[in-house]
C-alpha cells in the first residue's frame, strides 16, 4: 500500500495561488486548498501554522519575483517610482493577490528585499536617519492602499465595469442641481475611478515625495 504523498511548501504554494488567482482571499480556505492537492488539512499545517501565515507566503512570493533582477538606478525619487511601479506590474498580473497584500502584508524575504530598497532610496536623499521610518511607513501605506485599490477594479468582469459606468453616468450627470450644486457644476469633467489609473497612481506618489524632497538640504 502506497502512502500520501508528501507536498513541498512550493506546490502548497503553487496551488494557493492558482486558486486565489480564480477566487478570492474570502472563499480561500486551506480546506479548499487541501481538497485541491488531495490531501487533508493536518498535512498543510505542517507547513503553515495558520490559512494568514500561508496567505502571507504567498503574497511574498510575488514580492519575490518583482524584486528579482532588480537594479537600483538614479537618484532617490526615481529609485523610490521604480520600485513602487514595479510592484504595481507584478501585483496588476495577479490582482486577486495584491487584495491578499494589502490587507495581510507579508514577512519573507520578498517583503524584506521591499522594504531594504526602500529604506535606501530614503537614506540617499538626505534625510536624518530619524525622520526615514516615519517616512517609509507613509509610502508604504499609500502603495499598499493604491495597488490593492487598483486590483480590485481589474477584477471585475466587463459586465459589471459596464454596470458600474452606467451608475456612475446616471449618479453624475442626473445629480440635481439644487441638492448637489458642486456635483453638478463639475459633473462633466469627473472621471470615474477607474479612468487613467497609471497617471493618478504616479500622481498621488509624487504628492507624496514632495513633502521629502522640500525637506532636503
Amino acid at each position: 500500500m502506497t502512502g500520501r504523498r508528501r507536498w513541498s511548501t512550493e506546490e502548497i504554494l503553487d496551488t494557493a495561488a492558482e486558486l486565489l488567482r480564480t477566487g478570492d482571499a474570502e472563499s480561500f480556505s486551506v480546506r479548499r486548498l487541501a481538497a485541491a492537492l488531495g490531501t487533508d488539512s493536518s498535512s498543510l499545517y505542517r507547513h503553515f501554522r495558520n490559512k494568514t501565515e500561508l496567505l502571507r507566503a504567498v503574497a511574498d512570493r510575488v514580492l519575490l519575483a518583482a524584486m528579482d533582477g532588480h537594479r537600483p538606478e538614479g537618484d532617490w525619487k526615481q529609485r523610490v517610482t521604480a520600485l513602487a511601479l514595479r510592484l504595481r506590474e507584478a501585483f496588476g498580473e495577479q490582482p486577486q493577490l495584491a487584495v491578499v497584500w494589502g490587507r495581510y502584508a507579508s514577512g519573507g524575504t520578498g517583503s524584506r528585499l521591499v522594504m531594504e530598497e526602500l529604506l535606501q532610496a530614503l537614506r540617499a536623499s538626505g534625510l536624518p536617519d530619524e525622520e526615514i521610518p516615519a517616512q517609509y511607513h507613509r509610502i508604504a501605506v499609500l502603495l499598499a492602499a493604491l495597488i490593492a485599490s487598483e486590483a480590485g477594479i481589474s477584477t471585475i468582469t466587463p459586465k459589471e465595469y459596464e454596470q458600474g459606468m452606467e451608475q456612475f453616468r446616471v449618479a453624475v450627470l442626473g445629480a440635481d442641481p439644487e441638492r448637489f450644486p458642486a456635483l453638478a457644476h463639475f459633473a462633466r469633467d469627473v472621471r470615474p475611478l477607474g479612468a487613467d489609473r497609471r497617471a493618478a497612481f504616479e500622481e498621488l506618489l509624487a504628492a507624496q515625495l514632495a513633502p521629502i524632497e522640500a525637506r532636503l538640504p
